[in-house]
């Protein structure tokens, strides 16, 4: 017999002691309900759960970003509802006005009650705003896109220039067009800017390009130089109005950020500038001051005009409306994908509490008799001093 080494209380010992740490870890587990708690656990399991979880996370905010959207495209829709009654009313009365049983004052006060109508559309364009950001001014969007094109043909008296093409100008921007019959120059000046670029023509069908490069806008003028010859002096300047702007929001309704999973919103402009059929017949044209139903022709003019405008608005609610329906499919399909990485996550990463609770109660009892035997291996040295007496 040998009392320096113990040799079955060491193997005791360390078998107590691995069961004390099995069953550390089963309360770990069932404490936590995860059987992966650390990488040392089940590090293959742990990356994959972690790639899981970021899918998971990203998908359940790709549906808040939906919501989001929704709402932004529940505010704006709620204030074309407005508009578009507006503008039934203003076709209303403008019918009123077409009847020749008016009076002079009768149209008047139409006319007075049209302006304010007017200036209600205008102020529902410029305010309607979701967390900050203007829907339906046009600004919703740094940059403009093709729908912000306006194409038109402008008149000038005892002459005509065609084809001005105004390409990603600021909408709602006034830009003036002046000839001088002396210099057979072309003055083009842009509103509020000191800002002019000019052009001589000098040749037949001659055509010539203005560029404002840091404003973006191009103008494309054709015509014949005899025609421009014949005027006879300075002409009256005309006006054009950059009216048809547009800007889009987009929203990420993925959760990796790609192209693919990204939904544009086009929000159109939509105050008096915009409404209408075009340029030179847009509702602003038309109704300047409470003469804008003096006579039976302007009522008409304006119901034509009211008409498109109506027809306006409903193509941008019913597009917005379809993005909303869009949106709603796609916040569906997203709890769903959530729902079912969420249970592949789970089988990862869980514990199976039943099969972890055997463990445990195993190792604990392991444990307990492991200290029992190391209390008999500890007494087995005692017998040598028997044999010392």
């Amino acid at each position: 017999m040998i009392i320096n080494h113990n040799m079955n209380a060491m193997n005791a010992h360390r078998m107590m002691s691995g069961n004390t740490n099995a069953a550390g870890k089963s309360m770990e587990k069932l404490s936590s309900g995860l059987r992966i708690n650390r990488a040392g656990d089940d590090a293959a399991g742990l990356a994959i759960s972690e790639k899981m979880r970021g899918q998971i996370r990203g998908l359940d905010q790709a549906g808040r970003n939906a919501q989001d959207g929704i709402s932004m495209i529940q505010t704006a829709e709620g204030a074309l509802n407005e508009t578009h009654s507006i503008l039934q009313r203003m076709r209303e009365i403008s019918v009123q006005a077409s009847n020749d049983t008016n009076t002079a004052d009768d149209r008047k006060a139409i006319g007075d009650e049209l302006v304010q109508l007017k200036n209600e559309i205008d102020r529902i364009s410029d305010t309607t705003a979701f967390n900050g950001k203007k829907l339906l001014n046009g600004d919703l969007s740094t940059a403009l896109d093709a729908a912000s094109t306006a194409k038109t043909g402008v008149a000038i008296t005892g002459g005509t220039i065609s084809d001005v093409d105004v390409s990603k100008a600021m909408a709602g921007k006034t830009y003036t067009l002046s000839y001088t019959s002396g210099t057979d120059t072309l003055t083009l000046t842009r509103s509020g800017d000191n800002a002019a670029q000019s052009i001589t023509l000098t040749a037949l069908a001659d055509q010539k390009t203005i560029s404002f490069d840091t404003l973006g806008v191009s103008f494309e003028l054709t015509g014949t130089q005899a025609t421009v010859d014949t005027l006879g002096g300075d002409l009256d300047t005309k006006t054009i109005v950059t009216a048809a702007g547009s800007s889009a929001a987009s929203l990420l309704i993925g959760s990796n950020g790609t192209a693919d999973e990204t939904l544009s919103v086009d929000f159109k402009k939509m105050d008096s500038t915009t409404l209408g059929s075009g340029v030179g017949s847009y509702i602003s044209d038309k109704i300047s001051d409470n003469t804008a139903v003096d006579t039976k022709a302007k009522a008409d003019a304006l119901i034509t005009v009211l008409d498109n405008a109506i027809k306006g608005v409903s193509e941008q609610r019913s597009s917005l409306g379809a993005a909303q329906n869009r949106l709603e499919h796609t916040i569906a399909n997203l709890g769903t994908s959530s729902e079912n990485l969420t249970a592949a996550e789970s089988r990862v990463r869980d514990v199976d509490m039943a099969k972890e609770m055997m463990s445990f109660s195993k190792n604990n009892i392991l444990s307990q008799a492991a200290q029992a035997m190391l209390a008999q291996a500890n007494q087995q040295p005692q017998g040598v001093l028997q044999l010392l007496r």
